[in-house]
């Protein structure tokens, strides 16, 4: 039985197939300290008590927790119930870009003994060595910043990945850290809009390590993974290579700049098989007054065309992302950009049919294969210290206090509008996205918006659908 660990990390994933890189960074951090350090997640659908008494169990001196925009009440709700039921309580320490710049009043740091604002490799440390040092209550609440400029320094955490990790979930890495642009939504922003690269030898190595144990999945966290080119190119053509070499058949999943493509990198791109690449590329906005008014590098044509590339002459699986709700933009450019979007990566397509939905006249319980096109529809989020709240007041805009802080209303987008974009963006995902139904070519936008409000006064929700109904609902039309 592994021994108690005075130090114990955890945080609330998503779901349950996305492990925390972040935790495994801090753990391969602690230098001697590492030993002593033990590491518990959860998966945001969990119910309570079984984040509880883990962690009771555990009896740690110190608790570390990662907390991000999508995990933040959770944890205010599972802090609230171990208050109640700590036979000792642990020095609480909170962490992750949801706390980083929430003011000092926010309920959930009520229930914390430190913060660590921004990066935390190295504070974390630190703070746990004072703490293991001192007597842990007799230090005051206080924010502990980060240390910039040592990312060359920082060891990697790969070996933390379990068997069970390597075999069944998405394995997360990162080759840079940081992004150069200062889109207004975005807390990259307001940082040093540098891009901090890891050495890149140690890193292939290590992920040589991780093809060699089996992994499904590699999920790439650069934020703006093609901004190097050559980088780029001999990331790609290791894994090319050892796609090819590999008898075990697995996929990576690069964030790409879509302004950023020469002619080598399209090239390599060509040469990824089937089913071997992801693309998430973030479009945002198609409307050029919209991108320029948030400090958003914006070319709508040349990421348009760059889109109708990949469509054409590449294998890969293509993510890409809108937001609603941006300052000055209506639904009308909303729409118009999404269908704009949609013809780009459907340029190989020719079926003119009027008809919107296709393929869905079929037996009970079947669907169509996942598509190699998604279009995720976000909704405008005001991140903690995010500067797009400078527009608060002259664009009309209003957000929920709560987290994820989306954006209810602006003097552009009724609170109607804004709920019609989500619930257009709900049924998307479950019909478009996720293959229940094909789609015609543009423009598909209103019709969808039309269909989508239809299904949402039938089913009243657009949470929870069976599947089986929601397909015999379409076959109706």
């Amino acid at each position: 039985m592994e021994s108690k660990k005075e130090i114990l990390l955890t945080t609330i994933n998503a779901k349950w197939i996305h492990p925390s890189l972040a935790l495994r960074l801090l753990k391969a951090n602690l230098g001697d300290l590492e030993k002593n350090c033990g590491i518990i997640e959860f998966a945001l659908r969990q119910p309570l008590c079984e984040k509880v008494e883990p962690l009771l169990a555990a009896r740690p001196r110190i608790l570390g927790i990662s907390v991000s925009i999508w995990n933040h009440l959770a944890v205010i709700e599972l802090l609230s119930a171990l208050e109640k039921q700590w036979a000792e309580k642990p020095v609480i320490v909170l962490g992750g870009p949801e706390v980083s710049y929430l003011p000092a009043d926010a309920e959930i740091f009520k229930y914390a003994d430190h913060v660590i604002r921004g990066e935390g490799e190295y504070a974390f440390r630190e703070l746990c060595e004072t703490l293991l040092q001192e007597k842990p209550h007799a230090e005051p609440y206080r924010t502990c910043g980060s240390r910039r400029g040592e990312h060359r320094e920082i060891l990697s955490a790969y070996h933390l990945y379990t068997d069970e990790d390597i075999a069944k979930k998405l394995i997360y890495v990162e080759s840079s850290r940081g992004c150069p642009f200062k889109c207004e939504f975005c807390i990259s922003s307001i940082t040093d809009n540098k891009v901090h690269e890891f050495p890149l030898d140690e890193f292939l190595a290590e992920m040589d390590i991780l093809i060699q144990r089996g992994v499904k999945t590699f999920k790439f966290l650069d934020r703006s993974f093609n901004i190097n080119k050559d980088r780029a190119l001999r990331i790609i053509d290791f894994f090319l290579k050892k796609i090819k070499e590999s008898s075990s058949p697995f996929t990576v999943h690069f964030e790409m700049v879509p302004s950023v493509f020469p002619d080598e990198l399209r090239e390599a791109l060509t040469r990824f098989p089937p089913g071997s690449l992801r693309l998430e590329i973030g479009i945002q906005t198609l409307n050029a007054e919209t991108a320029a008014r948030i400090h958003r590098s914006s070319n709508p044509e040349k990421e348009l065309e760059t889109l109708r590339f990949l469509s054409e002459k590449t294998n890969a699986i293509i993510h890409a992302d809108l937001i609603a709700g941006l300052p000055g933009e209506d639904i009308e450019s909303f729409g118009k950009g999404f269908d704009r979007l949609w013809e780009a990566l459907n340029a190989t397509e020719n079926n003119q049919n009027d008809e919107m939905l296709k393929n869905v006249n079929q037996p009970r319980g079947t669907s169509l294969e996942i598509p190699r096109f998604e279009i995720q529809v976000g909704i405008l989020k005001l991140l903690p210290g995010a500067p797009i709240s400078r527009h608060n007041d002259d664009f009309g805009m209003r957000y929920n206090s709560l987290p994820p802080y989306e954006i209810e209303e602006t003097s552009a987008m009724s609170p109607t509008d804004l709920r019609r974009i989500k619930n257009f963006a709900r049924f998307w995902e479950l019909i478009v996205n996720r293959g229940l139904a094909e789609v015609s070519k543009a423009p598909v936008f209103e019709k969808f918006m039309s269909l989508s409000d239809n299904l949402f006064s039938y089913f009243g929700k657009n949470w929870g659908i069976d599947k089986n109904e929601l397909q015999i609902k379409l076959n109706q039309r």
